[in-house]
């Protein structure tokens, strides 16, 4: 199969979709890997170690589209991409449609191929494509949450882990998956007082055994929520429904409970948010202030820290490109469940329940696209 690995050029997402080893393991595998030049160069893997692995580097963005099969990206492509994606050309990158009509139509027009990171789902009901970013935007939630807390930059002048004679900040996470747990340690590593809320009460059991004391588990409604933003400083959204938009725990009123110079960090914007007044933003102006509340609202977190993001990324995502690639998609995807849970739109038909809903477009049987 020939693969083509793009530049990504959402603002400031410095990571790219392939390592030169993750190209190696293809190329040996007799596949063609054509990277668009400088495309790794923001994750540190400059376009001579591609060739050492045996990749292609390609000058533009057009060239590799026009010339791969399978098109690896990390984020959605965005608007001046859209013309560039072909009929029948697989898409492999995260799509977060539900929260997007206009890339969900784009895609549609397109006849391609979308294969959603975030929604390949193993047995075990995991995300294994979008675990890693999650450990990723988790951990950074907190380090960004505490930055934003300082004065200058209109935050609450609260140092979470405190000092003696002083006692720490509070965080409150909303949700308890894999995005919540990264956040409640790096917080309660600070030496924060922290606080997770989940619907899920084995889940709950789960925290309250592996997490240090000054950690506490709640039971999510929207009464706790309530009482609880008026006492914490910095509140995590990290709630998360696979290929669905995310619902809205804390509305525009609850903000007038909030101290001035809360801080909000919503993880779930890229599938719509689940604090209603957070709108995306970008790593370039990543705050905006409502109520005197400071919302960060960064879709590609994990792109500020690319080096790292880049590696895991690759290390989760390249078992199942080595699949599509060895046996095209169709194939990869029925006797692999896993993988064909990831597939959104097939050749402009829309097969994933989550978009179909969120802009009430018919809904078509995956089984019968892949006869």
């Amino acid at each position: 199969m020939i693969i083509g690995v793009p530049k990504e050029i959402k603002n400031n997402e410095n990571r790219v979709a392939l390592t030169p080893s993750g190209a190696f393991e293809l190329t040996k595998r007799g596949h063609k890997v054509y990277v668009q030049a400088t495309a790794g160069i923001g994750s540190g893997f400059p376009d001579q170690e591609y060739k050492d692995a045996g990749a292609k580097i390609l000058k533009t963005i057009e060239k590799v589209y026009d010339i791969a099969e399978m098109i690896m990206k990390v984020k959605e492509p965005i608007e001046p991409e859209y013309k560039l994606i072909k009929k029948d050309q697989l898409v492999f990158t995260y799509f977060h449609f539900a929260s997007h009509e206009p890339l969900t139509k784009a895609m549609i027009k397109s006849k391609s191929v979308c294969l959603a990171y975030e929604t390949v789902e193993s047995a075990d009901r995991k995300l294994p494509l979008l675990i890693p970013m999650s450990e990723v935007a988790g951990r950074m939630s907190i380090q960004q949450g505490a930055r934003y807390l300082e004065k200058p930059v209109k935050g609450r002048g609260v140092l979470l882990g405190g000092v003696p004679g002083v006692p720490p900040g509070k965080v409150l996470v909303l949700g308890g998956g894999i995005v919540g747990t990264q956040a409640a340690k790096m917080a309660a590593g600070l030496g924060a007082q922290v606080t997770i809320l989940d619907v899920n009460l084995n889940r709950l059991r789960e925290l309250c055994d592996i997490m240090p004391a000054n950690v506490t588990t709640q039971y999510s409604n929207e009464y706790n929520i309530r009482k609880l933003i008026k006492t914490h400083d910095l509140i995590v959204g990290a709630v998360l429904i696979p290929g669905a938009k995310a619902p809205n725990l804390v509305t525009r009123d609850m903000l007038k409970e909030m101290r001035a110079g809360t801080v909000v960090v919503d993880v779930a914007v890229d599938q719509g948010g689940c604090i209603e007044t957070c709108k995306p933003t970008t790593h370039e102006n990543p705050t905006f202030i409502i109520d005197d509340v400071v919302h960060y609202c960064v879709a590609n977190m994990p792109g500020a820290v690319p080096y790292t993001s880049t590696i895991a990324l690759t290390n989760a995502t390249l078992p199942y490109a080595i699949k599509l690639a060895n046996n095209g998609w169709k194939k990869a995807c029925k006797t692999d469940a896993s993988l064909k849970k990831g597939l959104n739109v097939i050749k402009g038909k829309v097969c994933y329940q989550g978009v179909a809903d969120a802009f009430d477009l018919k809904m078509h049987d995956v089984d019968s696209l892949l006869k």
